[in-house]
C-alpha cells in the first residue's frame, strides 16, 4: 500500500521487486490533457522520500516573494511558471524558457527588478545582437550575432513579464517601452516557377507521393497541418478538409496539438481532383485514421521525410534544391492572388489573422497586379475617351487694298 500523502507531496509505495517508487505531477500532456506522472525509486522509504521532496521542489519553480524584492531573472521565471507557461504551446514553451535561460537570465537576470532602466535593456540588446548566440556544439558559435528575429523575441517575452510587474504596481513604469529594437529581417520569397509545376507533380507521381503534394499546392497548408490530417477531416461530398491540429515535435516526439493561431482552425475547399487522388490513395492504406500515413511506421510522417522528399523532386526535375517546402505554400498563395483570387478567401485558406496580413505578405505579388490592374485602367480610359473634335475651317481671306464705293450718276 502507498503512504497517503497531502495534495501536492505526490505518493510512495513499495513495489512487488522490494523497491520503493515515489510518484508525482509535473504537468499536463498538451496532446491529450491527461497528467504528466514521473516516478523516482530507491531502495528505503526515507530515501525515496527525500528525493521526492527534493524533485517537488524543483518543479514548482521560484517562490512567491511578497515584499517584491525580486531580481529580473527571479521574476522572469515566477512569470514564466505562473501566467506563461500554462496557457501557451509546448513549441512557445521552448522558445520562452529558452530566451529566458540563455539570454535575459545571463545578460539582466542579476538586476534588481525596481532598479532596471531602459539603458540596461538597450545595452543588453545591443550586445545580444552583436554576439548573443548561445555557444552548445563548439567555438565556432563564439562571438556570434543572435538574429533580428531572435532580439525581438527576447523583447516580446520581457516586455510581456515587465508589464506584469507594472500591472501588480511592482514596478512604475515598463522600461521596455523606451527601448528600440531591430527591424524584421525581411527575406526574398522563392517560389517554384509556374511552368515548372507540371513538372514537379509528374515526378511526385513517380516517387509515389502526389496525393500529398498536390493537396498542398492547391490549398497551403502548413507541413504540421498537413501531415496531422486524418481520413475523417476529408468530406468527399463538399469537397473540403477540416484543418484542426497540427503535427509538432515534443521532446523528441512527433505529437499533434491545437494549430498555430484560432485562425488556423479552419475548412478548407479542395479541387475535385483533389479529392479523386485522396479517394485512389486511401485504396493504399484502407485501415489507416491519418490522411497520409508514413510508408514505413503507418503513422504520421515525419516533417523532416517530407521536406527530404520535397528535396528528391526539385533535384530530379532540375529545379533550385533552395526552395523549402513551406515556399509551396507561397507558390499557393502567389498563383491564387495573381490569378483573380481575392486576398480575403487566400487569407481564410491560408489561416492568417486579417487578409491585411495576407497583402502585406506578399507584397510582390500586389505590387506586380497593381501593376497589371494600371494598365488595364489605362486601356479602358483610352478606350472611353471621346474622339477629337473636328478642326475648324479657316476664316476666309480678306480682300487687300481699298475699298471701292459705288456712286449714282446725277442727270
Amino acid at each position: 500500500m502507498g503512504k497517503r500523502r497531502g495534495n501536492g507531496e505526490g505518493s510512495i509505495r513499495k513495489r512487488a521487486d522490494g523497491r520503493w517508487e515515489g510518484r508525482y505531477t509535473v504537468g499536463t500532456d498538451y496532446s491529450t490533457g491527461k497528467r504528466i506522472v514521473k516516478s523516482i525509486f530507491g531502495k528505503s522509504q526515507s530515501e525515496v522520500r527525500d528525493r521526492l521532496r527534493k524533485a517537488i521542489e524543483e518543479n514548482r519553480g521560484p517562490a512567491i516573494n511578497f515584499n517584491g524584492d525580486y531580481t529580473v531573472g527571479q521574476w522572469m521565471w515566477l512569470w514564466f511558471e505562473t501566467y506563461s507557461k500554462p496557457n501557451i504551446r509546448p513549441s512557445t514553451v521552448k522558445n520562452y524558457s529558452n530566451y529566458i535561460r540563455n539570454h535575459i537570465e545571463p545578460g539582466i537576470g542579476h538586476i534588481k527588478l525596481k532598479q532596471l532602466t531602459a539603458l540596461h535593456i538597450q545595452q543588453f540588446y545591443n550586445h545580444t545582437k552583436t554576439d548573443g548566440r548561445v555557444q552548445r556544439w563548439g567555438s565556432e558559435l563564439e562571438q556570434q550575432p543572435l538574429s533580428n528575429r531572435a532580439v525581438r523575441g527576447v523583447h516580446m517575452v520581457l516586455r510581456q513579464a515587465l508589464q506584469l510587474a507594472v500591472n501588480e504596481r511592482i514596478i512604475n513604469h515598463n522600461p521596455c517601452d523606451n527601448c528600440r529594437i531591430p527591424k524584421i529581417e525581411k527575406k526574398e520569397m522563392k517560389v517554384l516557377p509556374p511552368d515548372k509545376i507540371g513538372d514537379y507533380l509528374r515526378q511526385a507521381k513517380e516517387f509515389g507521393v502526389l496525393p500529398i503534394f498536390y493537396l498542398e499546392l492547391t490549398t497551403g497548408l502548413r507541413r504540421g497541418e498537413l501531415i496531422s490530417l486524418l481520413w475523417s477531416d476529408l468530406d468527399v461530398e463538399k469537397r473540403t478538409i477540416k484543418v484542426t491540429k497540427t503535427a509538432i515535435k515534443l521532446d523528441g516526439k512527433l505529437v499533434t496539438a491545437p494549430p498555430k493561431t484560432p485562425n488556423s482552425i479552419r475548412t478548407v475547399v479542395i479541387p475535385q481532383q483533389a479529392v479523386d487522388l485522396l479517394v485512389e490513395d486511401r485504396k493504399n492504406h484502407p485501415d489507416s485514421i491519418y490522411l497520409f500515413p508514413s510508408p514505413r511506421t503507418g503513422g504520421i510522417w515525419s516533417p523532416e521525410a517530407i521536406a527530404r522528399l520535397h528535396k528528391k523532386i526539385l533535384k530530379a526535375v532540375g529545379l533550385d534544391e533552395s526552395v523549402r517546402f513551406h515556399d509551396l505554400r507561397h507558390t499557393f498563395a502567389t498563383l491564387a492572388l495573381t490569378n483573380g483570387v481575392d486576398a480575403k478567401t487566400v487569407s481564410n485558406m491560408l489561416g492568417h489573422s486579417s487578409s491585411s496580413f495576407t497583402l502585406d505578405v506578399y507584397t510582390h505579388v500586389t505590387t506586380q497586379m497593381q501593376e497589371a490592374a494600371a494598365d488595364k485602367m489605362a486601356n479602358f480610359m483610352e478606350s472611353a475617351m471621346p474622339s477629337a473634335p473636328p478642326p475648324e475651317p479657316p476664316d476666309p481671306p480678306q480682300e487687300s487694298g481699298c475699298k471701292v464705293i459705288p456712286f449714282e450718276r446725277v442727270g
